[in-house]
Parts: C-alpha cells; sequence; structure tokens
C-alpha cells in the first residue's frame, strides 16, 4: 500500500473528474504537494487551483517528472504518455481505489455501498455528522449541489467514504463501519457474473467490523449481508430504524423515524421521492450507531443542500419545469419517474439516455416496465463510456422493451441529441416536467431546451 504519512508529491491523472477531484482534495488536506491533469479545462479544474493543485489540460510526459507517486482514474489507459513516462521512469503508478485504500486505513472509515443510493446516502451522512460536530473528512463521487467538490479532510478520527463496485473499489478499502443501500445486477462482466458481485458484496458486509446497517427494504441488500451482525433500517416494520411519510411536496418528503419503536423525531428531507426518504433513513441511522445525538441527526437533514444530477432542478422556461437526475439502472429510472408524478405536474415528459453499450447488452430487457408511470418518453442513443460499440447494441433495445411492454405508451426513439432537443421544443407545453436521466451528456439538454424555448418567446 502506497505511504501517504511522508505527503509524497502525487501526480493525478483524470483529476477533473468527481472521483480523482475529490482525491485531490484530500490529499492536498493531508499536506501532499498535488498536480493533475486531464484532457478538457473545466470548472471543477478551476476549485483544485484554488486550493492549490498544479492543474495541466492536456498530457505530457514532463507532468510527471517531479512526482514520487501517479495514481490514474480507471479511464486512464496504459498508453497515455504520463503513464508510460512514469513507468520509464521508476515512479510507482497505482489506481484510485489504492490511493483510496491508504486514505481509508488513515482513519476509522464509515463506507457507504450500494448499487444505487450510495452517493446520496454518504453526502447525507457526511452532513448529519458534520452538522451534529463529529467533522468527519469525506469522499463523495460527485459534485455537490452547491458546486463544492464532493471531499473533505479533517482531524477527527470518522472518514466517511463512497465505496464504489464498478471497479472493485469497495473490496479494497479498510472499513470500520459500513451501510448497504442496494444489491442489484450491474457491473457484470465475464469474469464477474452477476453471483460473483453478489459475494463480493458479502464479503464487504463481513469486513466492516464494528458496525453493519442495511436496508431491510432491498432483497439484494438483505441477501448479501445474511450471517453480518447488522441493524436495518426502512419502510417495514422489520426495520429497526423505521421511516414514515407524514407529507409529500415537489420538494422535500417529510416524515417520522422510530428507532425500535422509540421516535427519534421529525425529519425533513429536502428531496423529494420515497428513496431519498430511506436514503436518510439509512444515514440517520449509521448517524445514531456512531453515537451521535438522535435529535441533532434527526435536525440537522433538514438542512442537506443535495447533491449534483440528483432530482436537481435546472430551470424553468415557457411555464415548463426542468429536473436532471443521474438515474440510469431500471429501479433508478422507476424511482425517479414514480417521484415525479408524485409532483403533480400536468405532464411528465421524460428523456432516457442508456448508459453504457455492456450494460444496455445485459439489462435492456429489465426496462420494459420502468418508463409506465410517464406521460411521454424519448429513448437516445447510448452514451458509451469510452467503451467500445457491440454490434446490434442500441438505444433503440430499450425502446423496444418499453413499447412491447406497454405498446399504448407515448415513447419515441430518437438517437441523437440535438434530434431530441428539437422534439422536445415541439411538443413541451406549460406546466409540463421534463424530465432528462442518465449518467452520460444528456445532462446538456435543459440548458440547451431552455435556451431555445427562450429564443421563442
Amino acid at each position: 500500500m502506497v505511504d501517504l504519512s511522508s505527503t509524497p508529491r502525487v501526480h493525478l491523472l483524470g483529476v477533473g473528474g468527481a472521483g480523482m477531484s475529490a482525491i485531490a482534495v484530500v490529499l492536498r488536506g493531508l499536506g501532499c504537494p498535488v498536480s493533475g491533469s486531464d484532457s478538457a479545462d473545466t470548472p471543477v479544474l478551476d476549485r483544485l487551483r484554488e486550493i492549490g493543485v498544479d492543474v495541466f489540460v492536456g498530457h505530457h510526459a514532463s507532468h510527471v517528472t517531479e512526482a514520487d507517486v501517479v495514481a490514474r482514474s480507471t479511464a486512464v489507459g496504459d498508453d497515455n504518455l504520463e503513464i508510460v513516462a512514469a513507468r520509464q521512469a521508476g515512479i510507482p503508478v497505482y489506481r484510485r481505489a489504492e490511493i483510496l485504500a491508504a486514505i481509508t486505513g488513515m482513519r476509522s472509515t464509515v463506507a457507504v455501498a450500494g448499487t444505487h443510493g450510495k452517493t446520496t446516502t454518504a453526502a447525507m451522512l457526511s452532513h448529519v455528522l458534520i452538522a451534529a460536530g463529529a467533522d468527519p473528512g469525506f469522499v463523495v463521487g460527485a459534485v455537490l449541489a452547491n458546486g463544492s467538490i464532493g471531499a473533505r479532510w479533517s482531524q477527527s478520527p470518522l472518514f466517511v467514504v463512497e465505496a464504489d463496485e464498478s471497479d472493485g473499489t469497495f473490496g479494497e478499502l479498510i472499513v470500520a463501519w459500513a451501510v448497504l443501500t442496494s444489491v442489484e445486477p450491474d457491473h457484470l462482466r465475464r469474469d464477474r457474473p452477476a453471483v460473483e458481485l453478489e459475494a463480493e458484496f458479502a464479503r464487504f458486509c463481513g469486513r466492516a467490523a464494528n458496525g453493519l446497517v442495511v436496508c431491510a427494504d432491498d432483497p439484494g441488500a438483505m441477501k448479501a449481508s445474511e450471517g453480518c451482525s447488522r441493524v436495518l433500517y426502512g419502510f417495514g416494520p422489520e426495520s429497526d430504524y423505521r421511516w414514515q411519510t407524514l407529507s409529500r411536496s415537489r420538494q422535500a418528503i417529510e416524515g417520522e423515524v422510530t428507532r425500535r419503536g422509540d421516535l427519534l423525531g421529525p425529519v425533513t428531507v429536502p428531496m423529494p421521492g420515497d428513496h431519498n426518504a430511506l436514503n436518510a433513513t439509512g444515514a440517520l441511522a449509521m448517524a445514531c450507531e456512531l453515537g451521535v445525538d438522535e435529535s441533532a441527526a434527526a435536525a440537522a437533514l433538514s438542512g442537506f443542500q443535495g447533491v449534483s444530477r440528483r432530482f436537481e432542478h435546472r430551470g424553468e422556461a415557457a411555464g415548463v419545469e426542468f429536473i436532471d437526475d443521474y438515474a440510469h439502472l431500471p429501479t433508478e429510472v422507476a424511482f425517479a419517474l414514480k417521484t415525479a408524478v408524485e409532483g403533480g405536474w400536468n405532464r411528465v415528459v421524460c428523456v432516457f439516455q442508456p448508459h453504457r453499450y455492456t450494460r444496455t447488452s445485459q439489462l435492456w430487457t429489465s426496462f420494459a416496465h420502468c418508463f409506465e408511470a410517464a406521460d411521454v418518453v424519448i429513448v437516445t442513443d447510448i452514451y458509451s463510456a469510452g467503451e467500445p460499440p457491440i454490434s446490434g447494441v442500441t438505444g433503440e433495445l430499450t425502446w423496444q422493451a418499453a413499447k412491447e411492454a406497454h405498446p399504448d405508451l407515448d415513447i419515441s426513439y430518437v438517437a441523437r441529441l440535438e434530434d431530441a432537443v428539437d422534439h422536445l421544443v415541439d411538443i413541451l407545453r406549460p406546466g409540463d416536467l421534463c424530465l432528462t436521466l442518465g449518467a452520460g451528456d444528456l445532462t446538456e439538454i435543459p440548458d440547451r431546451v431552455i435556451s431555445r424555448l427562450f429564443e421563442r418567446q
């Protein structure tokens, strides 16, 4: 394991991404000199410059000459100029997971894992612990809603980390406590079938030496944590920490949380949707298990500002509201649409961009019943996320699954984002919600449609 106690000079490739920029923030907090490179300039790089990270736009062998350690995101391949130069110079090259594992070894780490819900739950938990005075450091794999990078370093013994299963990171972290939100098939490969992914989650649960908090409403999470000493949270009576909804609005969900029958207090979650009530209950459960005063923890949730691309309000034009969400798995899509329908708009117009060829090839039939709550659905072609195409695999498969299952559903396949923008400008009307769902570049659609609608007024 890389030794960070000597504060080596670290060079990070892909430093503009959510995962690596968070690592940069923590390394600077540790006192390490940090440099980094990325292919394009972004606002995230500006924020890194503000904290003293030496940032390069573009890749060149000279960028690594002063580094003691080089680390890269999973998107950076062996043929990258800086990786080649580092190896030729004898500079050790680490994966992001290895750097993050070293960081978790320096603190009592609370890891939040799950196929979905982990980002929001980790951010909520971090917020609650900070508001309650526990002062933890944290790493969350997303930009926070206030625009800041999802990371912080502190002198507290506690450290909260979003534990990602996509590249196996969660299996390398040094974990004291853990939260498991959900387990569903995703990030599958020939050498990683569903049964192996489930086994990885089970091993993750078994490594939480000090305590494990699990969502009782998720069958996959319950199966993965079988045999472990665990605290349960959810909606049902089997939950140790149980949520009961009192009211809903477009901006929030309000409820009460009880712990083994005793009322902890009213809780306001400033994000709509049952799935966010679950996320909040998981965060509250872990905070209480860590010894935080329950009333302070419950009250703190109302001040949570959210995470970017999690039911994020993007604007309004011509009487149409725009919300953007990262949902790209079947369950996530269904949750997002259920939440949208509960908001009371005249129509919910959904644009969905499938994510990755491999995921689409494995899961396209699972989207058959995800879109039935929407009034209008547009499915675009696949966002590759750097993957090579797979013959016969396009976004049209997702459209086909939904259309065959629901022949009366108003669902269209519009491959190009440019054409989807044109289509939305034509069909949107006052009182509509335009909901964009996906983990790719369709996040550009709200701004482009809003601009077009303003021009038309």
